[in-house]
């Protein structure tokens, strides 16, 4: 009689069962969170190898700037990638990240209304796919950004001696690529370990190895012998008198605001210090004494410069990254730490590891400033510098040579590469290059080189074809133009500014309306910012008059190019619709001569031969014809790319 309710007991018990576990099976598989970036967001800045993204709307309109057809440079905007890729369109989406080494060249292209640019070589690379995960494949849920700036969070001195990298940064630093880069070498980091003493091998051993690495040791020993004891030091710093201090280092370091650095001169700079045998104990003592000098004259920080060390021997290893001391006061100590490592001095085989493994955006690169590299060398190298010098200078790097006693004429035999300087520097006009006499004269150099170092607008291998020009548009107003083609205009002359980087160390633009007469509608450096600069553009006003384009032409050279920087490229782009009143062949002529590249562009009833008086040699590159100006804008892509193509194509000297 008890049968039916104990049955309807047990189906509802198990039906209670069935229905709890049916939520559970669901929430075993893990759900997939995408973070969202902005657009302008590059690649480089976010530390995975392999992540998913999700881009918003509305990213094309940005124009930030890709590099690359399908494998793109790590500085190129990855939703602006995704969409030049066809994975996302203009109304955003998920995007998939795989990271991947640098290039030697990535071609520019236009596709999906995404104008990719050129670049010669890149250290990292990345393509992008659809963001849908692979079954069982799950992406980090946060982004993990490169820092921009040097963390001020360090530990205590003790624990840099024996980790100089990883102590700096004990939350972020443990997967970057320096510090698997330092322990490579097993004999450099049983050196870097064993700091604390000094009873270390080398003072012991370099006789026998110098006869094999350099004639010129037997030299240095006599020269130890018979020359004054006297080694120059920097003056003394107060925080040099023990370490202990530095563990409560946190307190003092808050409210310091030297971290800020000059501003006048924000350059991320690494010397390569030579290690090598050769060079003797005492030299590399004034070697130290002279790298602790600059670091306190060049004054470190954030906000100015930023300064790192590689030594290099049979091998180069970096004793610290650009990031890893943010302050003047605080580099001394380190690099008076630094033990000798010995070997040959293998200069190219430094050059080749500071292009691959040191600028990058985990070590400190802040990418608006530019790479320096400054190699200091007794002597001369042990191997050949000419390639690696190549590659590191079309990375951008601005690469400048301190030799020491260099060889004499009856040493030259002995030397690896002749005229190794000038295929290693990135200019043979004698700025990159500080030879010294002595190495007891090595303090003299100490201004000189901070000097040059510091002065941005020289540092040529920085420059690229969109930072490096004084642009004058010169806008044809006549009343053949009329009020809705000048705005037209107008928008060709945004069009083709947006594509530069803007600012007053960078490319510089200038515009000149001109009818009977002419009217300065902005100089150079009036607008430093690609905003204000837009701005300006679309608020200049249609004039109405004849047409006069050689007093314009005159009158640009005048008020334009006559305050253009030294080591700019000067550009001059008129634009004309009709036939001019006046002669054009003598104004052009003169320009020319004076170093500017000149661009025609006509429209309409603009005269072909006056084009070409207009336009620099060769006329196919620089002069160009369209019907109606709603075909401007076509033109746009072909004129950034000859520019570029044309500044590529330079004599390095």
């Amino acid at each position: 009689m008890f049968r039916a309710p104990i049955i309807t007991i047990c189906v509802a018990f198990l039906l209670i069962c069935s229905s709890e576990a049916k939520p559970n099976g669901k929430n075993k598989k893990a759900k997939q969170v995408v973070p969202d970036i902005e657009c302008d967001v590059r690649a480089g800045k976010i530390s995975y190898p392999e992540f998913i993204v999700r881009c918003p709307t509305s990213c094309r309109e940005t124009k930030q700037r890709v590099y690359g057809t399908g494998v793109f440079a790590s500085i190129s905007s990855i939703c602006n990638a995704a969409i030049h890729s066809g994975v996302i369109t203009n109304a955003g989406g998920k995007v998939i990240v795989k990271k991947m080494a640098g290039q030697s060249d990535y071609k520019g292209s236009a596709a999906n209304g995404v104008r990719s640019l050129s670049l010669p070589n890149w250290r990292e690379s990345f393509m992008v796919e659809v963001g849908k995960p692979k079954k069982g494949v799950i992406y980090p849920s946060t982004l993990d950004y490169t820092p921009s700036k040097p963390t001020t969070v360090k530990t205590g001195q003790k624990e840099a001696k024996a980790s100089p990298v990883s102590t700096a940064f004990p939350v972020t630093a443990a997967p970057e690529p320096i510090t698997t880069t330092l322990s490579e070498p097993t004999t450099i980091s049983t050196t870097v370990s064993t700091t604390t003493t000094t009873t270390t091998p080398p003072p012991t051993t370099p006789t026998p190895s110098t006869t094999t690495t350099k004639p010129r040791a037997a030299v240095h020993k006599v020269r130890d012998a018979v020359e004054p004891v006297e080694v120059w030091k920097p003056e003394a710093n107060p925080f040099d008198s023990g370490f202990n201090i530095r563990e409560q280092d946190s307190l003092p370091r808050a409210p310091e605001p030297v971290s800020q650095g000059d501003p006048n001169c924000k350059v991320d700079i690494a010397f390569l210090m030579d290690g090598s045998w050769s060079i003797g104990k005492r030299r590399f003592k004034i070697q130290k004494d002279f790298l602790a000098e600059v670091s306190q004259v060049i004054n470190v920080g954030v906000a100015g410069p930023m300064m790192g060390i590689i030594q290099y021997g049979d091998d180069p290893v970096t004793e610290f990254s650009l990031r890893q001391y943010s302050s003047s006061k605080d580099l001394k100590p380190a690099v008076d730490k630094i033990v000798q490592k010995g070997g040959l001095s293998n200069v190219g085989k430094a050059l080749s590891y500071l292009n691959k493994h040191y600028f990058s955006d985990a070590n400190g690169n802040r990418g608006g400033a530019p790479n320096v590299a400054v190699v200091l060398v007794d002597g001369w190298p042990t191997d050949k510098v000419e390639e690696a010098s190549r590659l590191a200078r079309e990375s951008g790097i601005n690469i400048f040579f301190v030799t020491i006693e260099g060889p004499d004429d009856n040493e030259k035999h002995n030397v690896v590469e002749a005229n190794f300087v000038d295929k290693a520097v990135c200019r043979t006009n004698g700025f990159f290059s500080l030879p010294v006499a002595s190495w007891f004269a090595l303090r003299k150099a100490v201004q000189p080189l901070v000097k040059r170092v510091c002065d941005t607008d020289r540092l040529v291998c920085s420059k690229t074809c969109l930072n490096a020009n004084d642009i004058a548009f010169v806008i044809d107003g006549s009343s053949s133009v009329g009020t809705g083609n000048f705005r037209t205009v107008l928008q060709f002359v945004a069009n083709v500014t947006r594509e530069f980087e803007i600012s007053d160390t960078d490319t510089r633009v200038g515009a000149v309306q001109y009818t009977y007469e002419q009217r300065l509608e902005f100089a150079f450096g009036q607008h430093n910012t690609k905003a204000d600069l837009l701005n300006a553009i679309k608020r200049i006003n249609y004039w109405s008059g004849g047409t006069s384009t050689g007093a314009a032409i005159t009158y640009a050279a005048e008020q334009l190019f006559s305050k253009s920087k030294p080591n700019k490229r000067k550009i001059m782009i008129v634009i004309t619709d009709g036939r001019s009143y006046d002669d054009v062949r003598a104004p052009a002529l003169a320009v020319h001569r004076s170093g500017v590249i000149a661009y025609s562009i006509g429209i309409a009833w603009a005269a072909q031969d006056e084009l070409e008086y207009i336009a620099t040699d060769p006329d196919r590159d620089h002069s160009f014809f369209v019907d109606e100006f709603d075909n401007l804008y076509k033109y746009v892509p072909k004129i950034i790319h000859n520019i570029c193509q044309e500044f590529n194509s330079q004599p390095r000297n």
